[in-house]
């Protein structure tokens, strides 16, 4: 084949598919993990995968998807409101399921320019995954959820030892509590997306996934420096291991390090950074252990997975 050959044949296969393409059906997919489609009704991946009832007809790459539109609806909201004073437009939460309000949130009055800057800019980059993702979808596009940015992160802090079992804790009031409440979300987003690209059956959702990993982790490393460098090390540790103690037994967060050793990229020993299963994603934000509609998404996440 020559070159020329060659070339024209890479850039038809880059080009013969949409970022995101829902053709793939539930089928196969549940065939490949040996289940019969008639057992699938609740549907369990072993390892604990994911667990949700299968009731929308969707394909499973369109159900892990429309979960992560969910997440994202979380972080774009609490972002654009903290550096804008506010939030999505009406026509970019519409979608099926329950459209839920957002209580809580206000601009933030930030001590630098410099994490004001970072703040716009993460907001920007929340919205426009939102928006690819319900581009994405189409009409399968799920609606926002009900998000609590006020009492949820009293609760996050207090589960962390942050506040006391009396106190609470604005996210808003300052810079410094904007970057803890950031910091709860940041690395739940970067695992979320790597445990789903387990789910992911067409190659082609797979790279756009992987897209917006990339962004979401660039996103958790400029929220981890900052920390680091505000010296915030103990209230990062508590965060993390407030996340642990919600996502089960094992020990997988990771905080920022200390004064001595910088932690500013949470990786295992092969340098790989780790990935957490949608019922753990759920545990963290709903803020228990349960699986049970809480903490920042009171009624729970529109959509199949829960």
């Amino acid at each position: 084949m020559s070159d020329q050959a060659a070339s024209d044949r890479r850039d038809s296969a880059s080009t013969s598919k949409p970022a995101f393409d829902f053709t793939a059906g539930r089928r196969a997919f549940i065939q490949s993990l040996g289940l019969s489609v008639a057992g699938a009704a609740v549907f369990g991946v072993a390892g604990g995968k994911a667990a949700y009832a299968q009731t929308s007809g969707m394909s499973v790459d369109q159900e892990v998807f429309n979960f992560a539109l969910n997440l994202e609806y979380l972080e774009a909201e609490f972002y654009l409101r903290g550096s804008t004073g506010q939030g999505l437009s009406d026509s970019e939460v519409t979608g099926l399921g329950t459209l839920g309000a957002v209580s809580g949130g206000r601009q933030v009055t930030f001590d630098t320019q410099v994490v004001a800057n970072y703040a716009n800019e993460i907001a920007r980059n929340e919205r426009a995954h939102v928006n690819s993702l319900r581009s994405a979808l189409g009409s399968s596009a799920v609606a926002r959820p009900a998000i609590d940015l006020g009492f949820s992160f009293t609760l996050a802090a207090r589960a962390a030892g942050l506040a006391g079992p009396n106190d609470t804790f604005d996210a808003f009031a300052s810079e410094t509590n904007f970057l803890l409440a950031a910091f709860i979300f940041e690395d739940v987003g970067v695992t979320a997306y790597h445990g789903a690209a387990t789910l992911i059956k067409d190659p082609a959702n797979l790279a756009g996934a992987a897209g917006i990993l990339a962004v979401e982790a660039y996103h958790a490393g400029i929220i981890r420096t900052i920390l680091y460098g505000k010296g915030l090390f103990s209230q990062a540790q508590a965060i993390s291991d407030a996340r642990d103690s919600l996502d089960g037994s094992d020990d997988l967060d990771q905080g920022i390090g200390d004064a001595t050793t910088s932690n500013l990229v949470p990786v295992d020993e092969r340098g790989i950074a780790f990935q957490r299963t949608t019922t753990q994603v759920l545990n963290i934000v709903y803020l228990n252990p349960n699986t049970q509609p809480t903490g920042f998404f009171p009624n729970g996440l529109n959509g199949d997975i829960r």
